[in-house]
C-alpha cells in the first residue's frame, strides 16, 4: 500500500484496524479516533481517493491501495498547482505569517480557519477530508448538498453553520485553482501532478 505517496510494507495482525495502523504504527496521529463505531467520522481518510472511516476498515483490506491522510492534504494541493503553474518564488524575509500559512494550507483547511469552522478541532481532520472529497466530486455544491454530504461527520461544538460556509468558500477557491471536479488519479490529484510526483497509482 502507499500512504501519503510513500510505499509502506508493514506486517499486521488480521484484526488490526486501518486507523490503528495509521496512528500507532505509522505515527500519523492527525487521523482521530472518536467513537470506534463508525458514527462520528473523525477517523476519515481517503482510500483510492474516496472517503473511508478508517475505524471501520481492517488494515489488511487496504493492501494495494493508496491511502491519504490529513497530513498530506496540503502537499496534494501544492502538486495540483504545479500541474498548471511555475514554481512559486521563495518567501522573502519579513513576509507575513498569515500569508505563509495560507500558502502552506489546502484551500479547504484555509477556509475552515478563515470561517471559524472549528472550535475544539477534534472532528476537523475527518471533516476536512470528507469535505474536500465532496468538492472534488461536486465542484459547485449547494448548501443542502454540503449538509447532506457531511452527514457522516459529527461536530459537537460548532452547530455546523460555519463548517458549511467554509466548504462553500473552499469550493470556490478550489474551482479557481483547478482542484475541484473530477480527477484522473485515485489519490485525488490531477493526472499531470500525479505523474510529476510519481503517484500514478497504488503500489
Amino acid at each position: 500500500m502507499t500512504v501519503n505517496g510513500r510505499t509502506q510494507v508493514v506486517d499486521v495482525e488480521p484484526r488490526l484496524l486501518l486507523v490503528e495502523l495509521l496512528r500507532e504504527r505509522l505515527r500519523l496521529t492527525g487521523t482521530h479516533v472518536g467513537c470506534d463505531t463508525s458514527q462520528c467520522g473523525a477517523c476519515t481518510v481517503w482510500v483510492d481517493g474516496k472517503s473511508v472511516k478508517s475505524c471501520a476498515m481492517l488494515a489488511v483490506e487496504a493492501a494495494g491501495t493508496a491511502v491519504t491522510t490529513i497530513e498530506d492534504l496540503a502537499r496534494l494541493a501544492r502538486l495540483a498547482r504545479l500541474a498548471d503553474t511555475a514554481p512559486a518564488a521563495s518567501p522573502v524575509a519579513g513576509s507575513s505569517t498569515a500569508a505563509a500559512q495560507a500558502v502552506a494550507l489546502h484551500p479547504m483547511q484555509a477556509a475552515f480557519h478563515a470561517c471559524h469552522g472549528l472550535q475544539c478541532g477534534f472532528c476537523t481532520p475527518g471533516m476536512v477530508m470528507s469535505a474536500t472529497e465532496l468538492v472534488r466530486r461536486n465542484p459547485r455544491p449547494t448548501e443542502d448538498e454540503v449538509r447532506h454530504g457531511l452527514e457522516g461527520n459529527l461536530c459537537r461544538c460548532t452547530g455546523y453553520h460555519n463548517i458549511v460556509r467554509a466548504v462553500l468558500e473552499a469550493a470556490a477557491a478550489m474551482r479557481a485553482a483547478g482542484e475541484a471536479g473530477s480527477t484522473d488519479d485515485p489519490a485525488g490529484i490531477p493526472a499531470p501532478a500525479a505523474r510529476a510526483a510519481g503517484l500514478g497509482g497504488a503500489a
